[in-house]
């Protein structure tokens, strides 16, 4: 059975993730002109960057509860804080092209 603490800190580890997901996918919009580089940047490269972060989280840390398989902790740590951020970004936060930036100083 799983501590109060244990669960929180699992909790905070899955907020975290989601938010660097949600950074990760709002960078990329605002410097790539591109549909398919933001695919593809958010396919590969935020699930890379939460993998590290899971295994710092859960490795050294010892943070977060037991999942039991891989596969859970796949699912859990990785692909929900990813579709998650990714779904925060694209439905909740305003379009890069709607932001009105002041022309740049001579």
């Amino acid at each position: 059975m799983a501590s109060i603490l244990g669960v929180l800190a699992f909790l905070v580890v899955l907020g975290i993730h989601t938010l660097i997901a949600a950074v990760m996918t709002r960078y990329l919009r605002l410097r790539l002109a591109t549909t398919w580089g933001t695919a593809v940047y958010v396919a590969f490269l935020v699930p890379v960057v939460l993998f590290v972060s899971t295994l710092v989280f859960s490795g050294p840390l010892g943070i977060g509860v037991n999942l039991g398989t891989p596969t859970a902790v796949l699912a859990v740590m990785i692909l929900l804080p990813g579709t998650l951020g990714v779904a925060i970004d694209l439905l909740y936060v305003e379009h890069p092209d709607e932001y009105e930036l002041p022309e740049p100083a001579e």
